[in-house]
């Protein structure tokens, strides 16, 4: 399947642009792929000039009279006209150092953006950065009663979980299943321990190596275990194959009305580890807000862990201070007093910095 790409080519100039001038250096260029020329200009804002080829490929060219020249260019996807955009973009480069007479102080040529290819190679990163990874496979594509389901083959990372186009994890990620455990200080022999969400099966796997007494692990998505015990086995072995094991339960459940549950029964755990979504998924009718979801959790949370346990889970990427901030605003507001501390880890594919979270009851007096 063939899509468009849009290259660009920008130019920083050491000195004011020269717009008439620039215009009729490139003309040529332009002119002998037959392209049809429009010209806009204004006073104070410079020109902008669009050239259109029969093929229906075209190009701006904007130039600022501060001195920043930029260049895209929009053609359909394929062998022959990749090398002809290429040849252009060679050619208004070279042209544009003669009429700078070598003033200009930078050129910055980015591969070119494909866009609406059979494989979407583009995910944002949590702080707002575009991120085009080398994916060359779409593994498995479903939409769940929850959310879409993507797992793509990554060259480096491998298989990569992407949750309503949120990067969840990837096959590289076992520093995300370690950090969220306690980064191995803790000791889960003949402990009990309760997963929250987690469809992947990293944790599931890394604890039960670990000799528990017990994990129970609750997942609302079937469909993401499905996918994830075929195609992610790097990551979860062969946990997912049955939903009971020896030391181990997987609960197909909205997370809430089980928290509620055990605490009504005054059911405990030595650890608590939250690893649901990104963007919350629930059932009961507490979710107003995502802040208010997650304070709820953490509220339920808290109700049953033993009062020397410990609740792991992560936060967000280490730039946005300010999300970090009112979810521990959050800590503070629970129906009983708690203590936290934070670890950085840097995640694989994330390609960023995460934090991740400790929380702990405080000591009766």
């Amino acid at each position: 399947m063939a899509a468009a790409r849009h290259s660009t080519l920008d130019f920083m100039l050491g000195a004011k642009a020269d717009g008439e001038t620039i215009l009729k250096g490139l003309q040529s260029i332009f002119q002998e792929r037959g392209m049809t020329e429009s010209v806009h200009t204004w006073q104070d804002h410079g020109y902008l000039a669009t050239y259109i080829n029969k093929n229906g490929s075209f190009a701006n060219l904007r130039i600022y009279p501060h001195g920043l020249v930029l260049l895209d260019l929009q053609s359909y996807d394929g062998d022959a006209q990749g090398k002809e955009v290429d040849s252009l973009l060679n050619k208004v480069e070279e042209r544009m150092k003669e009429l700078s007479q070598d003033s200009t102080e930078r050129v910055k040529r980015l591969p070119p953006i494909v866009r609406g290819g059979a494989i979407d190679r583009y995910w944002p990163t949590a702080d707002g950065r575009l991120v085009e990874y080398d994916i060359d496979e779409v593994v498995y594509d479903e939409d769940s009663p929850y959310q879409n389901i993507k797992i793509l083959h990554s060259k480096q990372f491998g298989n990569i979980l992407i949750l309503s186009g949120d990067v969840n994890l990837a096959e590289s990620d076992l520093a995300y299943t370690r950090a969220i455990m306690g980064s191995g200080k803790e000791d889960y022999t003949g402990k009990d321990v309760l997963i929250l969400g987690g469809g992947d099966g990293g944790i599931l796997c890394e604890i039960v190596k670990l000799k528990p007494k017990m994990v129970t692990m609750v997942e609302i998505d079937q469909m993401v275990i499905d996918g994830c015990k075929k195609y992610m086995r790097k990551t979860c072995g062969d946990v997912l194959d049955n939903l009971k094991g020896d030391c181990y339960q997987v609960l197909i459940e909205d997370c809430i009305p089980v928290l509620k549950r055990y605490a009504k029964e005054g059911r405990e755990f030595d650890y608590v580890i939250n690893d649901l979504t990104a963007v919350p998924i629930s059932t009961s009718p507490e979710e107003d807000s995502t802040w208010e979801f997650l304070r709820l959790i953490l509220d339920l949370s808290m109700k049953v862990l033993k009062q020397d346990g410990k609740y792991f889970t992560q936060g967000n990427c280490v730039n946005l201070t300010e999300a970090l901030s009112l979810y521990e605003e959050q800590l503070g507001r629970l129906y009983c007093p708690v203590e936290f501390s934070k670890e950085i880890v840097c995640v694989p594919s994330y390609l960023e910095l995460w934090v991740f979270y400790t929380v702990w009851k405080k000591a009766k007096p």
